[in-house]
């Protein structure tokens, strides 16, 4: 099975914790990201390239804080269109417009929700207005955010839960409370 078939059938303990590794910090040194899974640094190199030629790793990016660049408001946007075969075209020009961070099709009263960040309320009040001019959006309903406690792009990766080893065989790793392979 490979990858693309159902991803998470292919990771084992020592992809997860790779990823999770790389999650909390790209630029980990990739002996380090070892020691955690018991892995040598080229080894862990040549996991790493699987992971992205398989698109399990889609990029690396750096987390900003939004508010000391400026975009101090992040509201969510839902999106009402007018019919099904002008989503895919209302969906490109959402995403095309600033401020739009995120862009969902969602079951249930909207058909599109964004997620979006702007400077002010004026710059919100702006790209609602865009929003609503967009040909098929027949209406939009925003929810602006007071505060937020917990905003996260990382997924939580858990070891496969395998049966303990069969009588007279002792593992040689497990996994500790965050994921990571250990030595037994």
């Amino acid at each position: 099975m490979t990858f693309g078939e159902h991803q998470d059938a292919a990771l084992d303990d020592t992809d997860r914790g790779i990823l999770t590794m790389l999650q909390e910090d790209c630029r980990a040194a990739l002996a380090r990201i070892g020691e955690h899974v018991g892995l040598s640094a080229p080894s862990v190199l040549e996991r790493i390239k699987k992971l992205e030629a398989a698109g399990v790793i889609t990029g690396y990016h750096a987390t900003l804080d939004a508010r000391r660049l400026g975009f101090d408001v992040t509201a969510f946007i839902g999106v009402i269109t007018s019919h099904p075969n002008l989503i895919a075209t209302i969906e490109r020009q959402l995403v095309a417009l600033n401020g739009v961070l995120e862009c969902h099709h969602v079951t249930g009263e909207y058909t599109l929700l964004l997620k979006v960040k702007t400077a002010n309320t004026s710059s919100l009040e702006e790209l609602i207005t865009a929003v609503r001019s967009l040909e098929g959006v027949t209406r939009t309903e925003t929810t602006v955010v007071l505060s937020t406690h917990a905003e996260s792009v990382q997924l939580a990766l858990r070891p496969d839960e395998r049966p303990p080893a069969s009588p007279g065989k002792r593992s040689r790793r497990s996994a500790d409370r965050n994921g990571y392979l250990k030595r037994a």
